[in-house]
């Protein structure tokens, strides 16, 4: 078992901890694609990123394919990270939102590139050996929301918390205002925090380090269907 702070005990409590945590999910209660106005994914969209102060970049991918986990059908978005333009992790991330246009995380299949060798390491989908899938983005956020975003017993247990409403932000990509600002963390890790800010009608724009670490992850380009 591993040592938490005194906060991140508080914060798990706060949103459920552990085996308390059990999410109801009825595919009823899900919509047909995803748009909610910070987190719109919108097929053939690809979204580009570059990692400030290093060789690294991100392209994501919202594409036609779905997959149905938990009797929910979610959107597939392929999410490939590249060092020198190298492949380093190709991944699979299932999306889906509720009727309350909350975005929910069900799952990755993520493969792990280093030396000629490759890793599953990370991968988990909802409903499987436990694992349990968690809110991305939600519906009615408000400042201080504590929430889990995917959850994995000692393997997968991020968590997010909504700092900010109207953050303002510039990237390559452009300036933004009326932002969603959120401080993402887990209890296994917790010296590494980041903020995350998603802007209407765009999505996720920028990743900043806080803790653990300087990167910054940042949005230069969109290329729309």
């Amino acid at each position: 078992m591993r040592m938490r702070t005194l906060l991140a005990v508080a914060l798990v409590a706060a949103c459920g901890g552990g085996d308390d945590y059990n999410p109801s999910i009825d595919p009823a209660r899900f919509v047909s694609g995803v748009d909610n106005q910070f987190f719109p994914l919108v097929p053939g969209t690809v979204f580009e990123y570059d990692v400030l102060e290093t060789t690294e970049t991100v392209t994501v991918t919202v594409t036609s394919e779905t997959r149905v986990v938990m009797g929910v059908t979610c959107v597939v978005v392929r999410d490939v990270a590249r060092s020198g333009g190298q492949v380093v992790e190709d991944t699979f991330d299932w999306y889906a939102q509720d009727s309350d246009g909350t975005v929910w995380y069900f799952g990755e299949d993520t493969t792990a590139f280093d030396s000629g060798t490759t890793s599953k390491e990370g991968s988990w989908e909802g409903g499987v050996d436990g694992a349990k899938p968690g809110k991305i983005i939600l519906g009615s956020p408000h400042i201080g929301d504590v929430y889990r975003q995917e959850f994995l017993a000692d393997e997968a247990e991020d968590q997010g918390e909504v700092l900010a409403l109207d953050a303002s932000v510039t990237v390559p990509y452009g300036t933004f205002s009326g932002c969603l600002k959120t401080r993402d963390f887990t209890a296994l890790e917790p010296d590494i925090e980041e903020n995350k800010f998603y802007c209407p009608g765009v999505g996720q724009v920028r990743a900043i380090a806080t803790k653990g670490g300087a990167e910054t992850e940042d949005l230069i380009s969109v290329t729309h269907p």
